[in-house]
């Protein structure tokens, strides 16, 4: 049940981050507003960190494979992506194709056992879902 409701407000955040961040965008340029989102992230997290448990940061030299480092350059990218979107298609219609797009390649990475994820065999009913939110996109966008 916890990880449904985190989910769900993972989802509410990321459109409400996605509108904020457009903003500042129109207000200052894309690579301000991205930059700016990641330094806060940085210090947010970092804050925390100092008052929780402050777990070991060294073991991050010792993550294999390496690319799995990469998250943060993800981050950025995402972050762009999200704000350029939002601001081209308008929060609900970027939003509708961010989330299939997320559905879509997480059961890719499912399906083909990709960066370390264990392999699932190909169900029928997950393929009809993904279809079903790709109609989805298409009555949406009418």
């Amino acid at each position: 049940m916890w990880g449904i409701l985190t989910a769900l407000l993972s989802g509410a955040l990321m459109s409400i981050q996605g509108v904020f961040n457009t903003e500042v965008t129109k207000q200052t340029g894309v690579w301000v507003s991205a930059g700016w989102v990641q330094l806060t992230a940085f210090v947010t997290c970092a804050a925390i960190w100092f008052f929780s448990g402050r777990e070991e940061i060294w073991p991050l030299t010792q993550v294999q494979p390496r690319y799995m480092l990469t998250g943060g350059i993800l981050g950025a990218f995402i972050t762009y992506t999200v704000i350029r979107s939002m601001g081209s298609l308008g929060p609900a219609r970027a939003a509708l194709l961010i989330v299939v797009s997320q559905i879509l390649v997480a059961y890719a990475i499912e399906l083909f056992g990709l960066f370390g994820v264990e392999r699932v065999p190909f169900e029928w009913k997950k393929a009809l879902g993904a279809a079903a939110a790709i109609g989805g996109i298409i009555i949406f966008r009418s």
